[in-house]
Parts: structure tokens; sequence; C-alpha cells
């Protein structure tokens, strides 16, 4: 669900270990609308590391910046839904402070990028087969009142 690229070893195994629940959780509770650990199944973390001879910032490779910059990039996928803008803000800043919590700083770095992508409704596939937020509406783990804000926002 996430794309992470980072400088290689900016994460320790045990950062990474802390981000996998708490950068779940950032979506998941606004998603479902409560927390929901039966969900976490739905959700997928990839931490991506690069060289910092493949990263730029300000048209200057990191490699060559005399002070590296702390960047990252968080790309975040979720079906279509209940996204509103005050939604898609409140998951943004849940995994900003995930991240800023996990690395032991007071606040996120002004590198930190987070994206927010909704996949629309039918153009999202696993097991072989498309998936609808539809179907995953009566898996329990929503709450009435998310299920019914899904419903409206797609129009179903």
């Amino acid at each position: 669900m996430y794309g992470r690229p980072t400088p290689k070893g900016r994460l320790s195994p045990e950062q990474r270990r802390a981000l996998a629940e708490t950068l779940t959780d950032a979506v998941l509770v606004p998603e479902v609308g409560q927390f929901a650990p039966a969900a976490r199944a739905g959700f997928q973390v990839h931490f991506m590391e690069r060289e910092p001879d493949m990263m730029a910032i300000g048209g200057r490779l990191l490699a060559d910046a005399g002070q590296r910059p702390d960047v990252m990039v968080i790309d975040v996928a979720v079906m279509d839904g209940d996204w509103r803008r005050e939604v898609r803000a409140e998951v943004i800043e849940r995994i900003l402070s995930a991240l800023a919590d996990a690395c032991g700083l007071p606040e996120p770095s002004p590198a930190w990028w987070v994206t927010f992508r909704v996949v629309e409704e039918g153009s999202w596939g696993s097991g072989g087969g498309v998936l609808s937020i539809l179907s995953l509406l009566e898996s329990g783990v929503f709450t009435e009142e998310k299920a019914k804000a899904i419903r409206a926002a797609i129009g179903a």
C-alpha cells in the first residue's frame, strides 16, 4: 500500500518493524472508522531503499550534497471509498507522525513527502480477480457509519 524510497540504510530493522504496524494503522483507522486489527491483512507496506546517487533534490544528487537531507517519499494507494479531503489529510498527518516517532524525531522532516492516490472502484485486483470495496464492507471491520459514507461516496 505504501512505497517508501529512502536513502539506503536510513531505517533500521527495528524502525521498519515499528513502521510496518504504525503506517498500516495510519490508513486503516480512517478507512474503516475504527481500530480493527483483523483488517491489517488487507494492507501492505513496501520499504524501498536507494543509493544516494539514485535520488536528487533541487537538481543535485544526494551523493553530491554536503549535508544530506533526510529524504523519504511515501506513496499511499487506496481503494475508492470515503476519502474526503479531511480524511486524506488525517491519513497524511498520521503517516508523518508515525515516521517521526519511529525515527525518534520531534517532527517530520520537510523532505518527507506523502502522496495519496485513490484507485477507482473496479480498478484494483488481487487473488486472480477484481476487488470491490463493496464486498469488503461485509467483512465486519467497517463501522456502520463508515460503510454508509463509503456507499454514498461511490454511489452504491
